[in-house]
């Protein structure tokens, strides 16, 4: 893309805009004839790009001095990409286009906005991918949690603007299928063609490029994104509002589906970022006790530091008995599984994989009618998987235990957009402190093999990149 000349807008009827190549007349939004007449006053310099200085319809053209152009400058692109197991690296990749491309045919997408990627995170999924869990293919930019700055629209952008701060959903919705409408966004029909619901810069799921980069492209744009209201109040509070992107709602998507309500017991599975932003999630929507377990201590401290009692899972005592520690009752009212297919055992085989535990254990500690969330990842191809059955997603579940004792399930991947403009208005206003909660930390691209790295050793600490250098000048 490198440097686009770009227009500049004055307030006239019918004014001529050169939008990414091609010509537009703002008055109706569309492109004007080939044959243009002396009524559009096209000016001469923008006329000459689509017609040749031989055309014998340019000297019937009126003459209108050159509008001045300012320089949108996107060159020296960076990502996070995969490199195979165990191994990313931060390279050079294409600037974004406003186009769609699948299977060699590319399109314009008018629709779509290009965004200057002010914050990008780590997640807990991207990690699967990095360890070797998927079948993610060598070469992807990594990264679905983006929130960034507009600057670029397609003509068919009508309300998010330039220089708009805008929330990403990590689901790619079309706003138009059947599950869109519906609000089941994290399954849109028409984003994927291989299978319902899409990501950015996630394997099997659609091929859309990766955020974890300086600039990224954002498709249905009025749709999908959520723009802030205030600039200022935004980027003051842009640690909070990164997580929006994915795990703050996914994490209230686990409590909410569970039926976490006011007074509710509540057990956590997992201290991870997920984990802790469900648990956080967990005391906004008014529960009364939230236990969180988990293997690392450093995870379980983290937990605690804003009131969430604690299990170590590593101990020998049964996750009923230590839950009857706390409570009195070897039962809570809802539980959440925020760890997934790579879950290990439980005391004495801590150690030991077995992706079945957790979903077995939760359903033990529920109550009788209680509910269960499963925001943590379930894949179909596990090449990594501990046996046969494994590597196609098929676990050892005690389902008899979850149907005789009643108990409602909700899986799959959270419909970001039916919670995220809830959770703006309360960390605007102050009703949570969601980066406190996870420990947000602010590393450069640069540093994000490092994050990996430290991620993947069960550091308490989401990690938040800064492509721009944007968080770090704010402190």
């Amino acid at each position: 893309m490198g440097t686009i000349e770009e227009p500049f807008r004055p307030n006239l009827p019918n004014q001529v805009a050169f939008d990414h190549g091609l010509l537009t007349l703002q008055g109706d939004r569309s492109p004007p004839p080939i044959a243009a007449s002396p009524s559009d006053r096209l000016p001469l310099d923008l006329v000459t790009l689509i017609f040749p200085s031989t055309s014998p319809r340019l000297s019937s053209l009126p003459l209108a001095p050159s509008f001045p152009t300012r320089r949108v400058s996107m060159s020296d692109n960076k990502g996070v990409v995969y490199l195979g197991d165990g191994k990313v690296d931060v390279q050079s990749i294409d600037d974004p286009k406003l186009e769609l491309s699948y299977r060699g045919k590319t399109r314009q997408c008018h629709h779509g906005v290009i965004l200057k990627v002010i914050s990008t995170n780590i997640c807990g999924s991207d990690q699967h991918m990095v360890r070797g869990r998927t079948t993610a293919p060598a070469g992807m930019v990594l990264g679905h949690e983006i929130t960034g700055e507009v600057v670029e629209a397609g003509r068919d952008v009508e309300f998010i603007k330039k220089g708009d701060i805008c929330s990403v959903p990590f689901n790619i919705a079309c706003g138009r299928c059947r599950c869109c409408k519906e609000g089941d966004t994290g399954v849109c029909e028409n984003v994927n063609p291989d299978r319902p619901g899409a990501a950015y810069g996630y394997v099997d799921m659609g091929g859309w490029i990766g955020g974890q980069s300086r600039y990224v492209m954002v498709p249905y744009a009025d749709w999908n994104l959520l723009a802030f209201p205030d600039r200022d109040q935004a980027l003051a509070k842009i640690r909070d509002l990164t997580m929006l992107s994915d795990i703050f709602p996914t994490g209230y998507h686990g409590a909410y589906t569970a039926g976490v309500t006011t007074g509710s017991t509540v057990y956590v599975a997992g201290a991870g970022p997920v984990g802790l932003a469900c648990a956080h999630a967990a005391q906004l929507l008014g529960a009364a006790v939230v236990i969180v377990g988990d293997m690392v201590e450093e995870r379980l401290a983290q937990a605690r530091s804003f009131g969430c009692e604690t299990v170590d899972l590593k101990t020998e005592a049964s996750l009923p008995d230590m839950i009857e520690q706390i409570l009195g009752s070897r039962e809570v009212d809802c539980a959440v599984d925020c760890v997934g297919f790579e879950a290990r055992g439980h005391g004495g085989d801590s150690g030991v994989e077995k992706p079945a535990t957790v979903l077995n254990q939760v359903m033990e500690v529920t109550r009788v009618g209680g509910g269960v969330g499963i925001p943590g990842l379930y894949v179909t191809d596990d090449p990594g998987g501990v046996d046969e059955a494994a590597r196609t997603g098929n676990l050892s579940l005690r389902i008899g235990l979850g149907w005789a004792k009643s108990l409602h399930f909700t899986t799959g991947q959270c419909p970001v957009m039916k919670y995220n403009r809830g959770l703006m208005m309360a960390i605007l206003h102050d009703r949570c402190q969601i980066a406190k909660a996870v420990n947000a930390t602010v590393i450069s691209l640069e540093d994000a093999p490092q994050g990996y790295a430290d991620f993947d050793q069960g550091a308490a600490k989401k990690f938040v990149l800064d492509p721009h250098g944007i968080l770090a000048a704010a402190t």
